[in-house]
């Protein structure tokens, strides 16, 4: 299981039904990422990046194709098989954050651990961990509302560590930040993917889909580019 890629979509495709008519968001779309890849996609509003998202987050499932997560077929499972490899499999980057405003950033980031069967003591002790890794040490009992917009997305991206998945998705991760704050939050991602995470990032944003290694374009539901960036 260990030689197998993160991912691996063959023939993905997800249509939909308006009516009499058949839209194709995603229309056939092989993939495979790599363990410690930083790809990014990108495309313009309406080309099916987000439907393949949410495909390769296991929040939705395909009308047509594959795709298997860490050497797991995916495509046919149930509600709760995908829940359970979202859980295992798959730490989340949103860009809203998607934090809980009444509780602080360890319970924050522990939540994801509810699910295991860690005790109390050894989920703060694994929350601690993954906030002091995104460096919030000094942060732990801090509510959402007396951190800041970068703050807040490192609690969420140790949120998204803390189950150590095979995979961290990341859409619009710096949409909601300031150019510098957005910054920082990227040379985070440059972290970790050195320190071996893969790291999938959904962009609209030049900017963030050049700090990626590999680049993958969207249009019209299909793949119409696939490249390296330069070194």
């Amino acid at each position: 299981m260990s030689g197998a890629p993160v991912l691996k979509a063959t023939g993905l495709a997800r249509h939909y039904r308006i009516g009499p008519e058949v839209v194709r968001a995603l229309d056939g779309v092989d993939l495979v990422v790599e363990r410690g890849e930083h790809l990014a996609i990108i495309g313009p509003s309406g080309s099916g990046k987000s439907t393949l998202m949410n495909l390769l987050g296991c929040l939705d499932t395909p009308t047509q194709g594959e795709l298997e997560v860490n050497g797991t077929p995916v495509s046919r499972l149930d509600d709760d098989g995908l829940a359970a490899i979202r859980n295992r499999e798959i730490g989340f980057v949103f860009q809203s954050f998607n934090l809980l405003p009444r509780v602080d950033a360890v319970e924050n980031v522990g939540l994801p651990l509810l699910y295991s069967r860690l005790s109390a003591a050894e989920r703060r002790v694994q929350a601690v961990e993954a906030l002091q890794a995104v460096g919030l040490g000094d942060r732990l009992d801090h509510l959402p509302s007396q951190l800041s917009g970068g703050q807040r997305q490192r609690v969420a991206i140790a949120r998204a560590l803390v189950n150590r998945p095979s995979l961290l998705l990341a859409d619009e991760p710096t949409g909601a930040l300031d150019s510098k704050t957005g910054e920082e939050i990227l040379g985070l991602f440059d972290r970790l993917v050195e320190a071996g995470n893969t790291l999938i990032v959904v962009t609209h944003e030049d900017s963030v889909a050049q700090r990626a290694r590999r680049v993958v374009k969207i249009l019209d539901g299909k793949v119409s580019e696939d490249r390296l960036n330069p070194r």
